[in-house]
C-alpha cells in the first residue's frame, strides 16, 4: 500500500468516525430537548402590553393554555412565511386551549403593524414589544424568534429563525396532549 493510499484511507476513516459521533450527538441532544420534563422548564417572563385596540394583554392571562409566543416584524421575510401557519394553528387548536400571541418589534410600532394585521388578516393577539420584553426573553435579536409555552407558563420549546411548519405543529400537539396524559395517569 502506498503512502498516499494509507493517508487517504486514514482520512476517510477519520471522517467516518467524526460523522458517526456528530450524528449521534445531534440526535441525542434533540431527543433530550424534546423530552425535557415539565419541571425542568424555565418560566416564561410575564409582560403587559397594549394590543391593536389599546387593551392590555398580559402573558399571565394565558396561564392554563399552550401559547405560541412569536417575536416578529413586518419587514421580516421568514416571519411572512410563518404568520399564515400561526393563523391556521390558532383557528385549529384554540378550542383545545391554545393561543398565539405575536410581539412585533417594528421600530415604528403600530404605524406599520396595524395596516399589516388588516392586510394579512391576522386574527390572533398581537402587541408591540419593547426593549424590556425583548430582554426578558434573552434579548431577542434575530427574527423570527418563537417560544412555545406550556399550560403552566413554562417555555417548552424555543426557535430562532424559520422552522418547518410540521415541527411547530408536533410541538403544539405534544403540549396539548400533556394535560390529557396527566389526567389519564391520575
Amino acid at each position: 500500500m502506498t503512502l498516499s493510499s494509507r493517508i487517504s484511507r486514514a482520512l476517510w476513516t477519520s471522517l467516518l468516525i467524526f460523522g458517526v459521533l456528530t450524528v449521534g450527538c445531534t440526535s441525542s441532544s434533540k431527543r433530550t430537548a424534546a423530552s425535557a420534563e415539565n419541571s425542568n422548564r424555565k418560566t416564561a417572563a410575564n409582560f403587559s402590553l397594549a394590543d391593536v385596540n389599546g387593551a392590555q394583554v398580559s402573558l399571565a392571562d394565558y396561564k392554563g393554555k399552550v401559547v405560541l409566543l412569536n417575536f416578529w416584524a413586518t419587514w421580516c421575510g421568514p416571519c411572512k412565511i410563518e404568520i399564515p401557519w400561526f393563523v391556521q394553528f390558532n383557528r385549529t387548536y384554540k378550542d383545545r386551549g391554545f393561543a398565539v400571541v405575536g410581539v412585533s418589534l417594528d421600530d415604528d410600532g403600530w404605524k406599520s403593524v396595524k395596516p399589516y394585521l388588516a392586510e394579512k388578516k391576522i386574527d390572533y393577539t398581537v402587541v408591540v414589544g419593547n426593549n424590556d420584553v425583548s430582554k426578558s426573553y434573552g434579548d431577542v435579536e434575530s427574527l423570527p424568534t418563537t417560544f412555545i409555552i406550556d399550560r403552566d407558563g413554562r417555555i417548552a420549546f424555543m426557535h430562532n429563525g424559520l422552522v418547518d411548519r410540521e415541527i411547530y405543529e408536533k410541538e403544539i400537539q405534544s403540549l396539548l396532549g400533556e394535560s390529557q396524559r396527566a389526567a389519564l395517569a391520575r
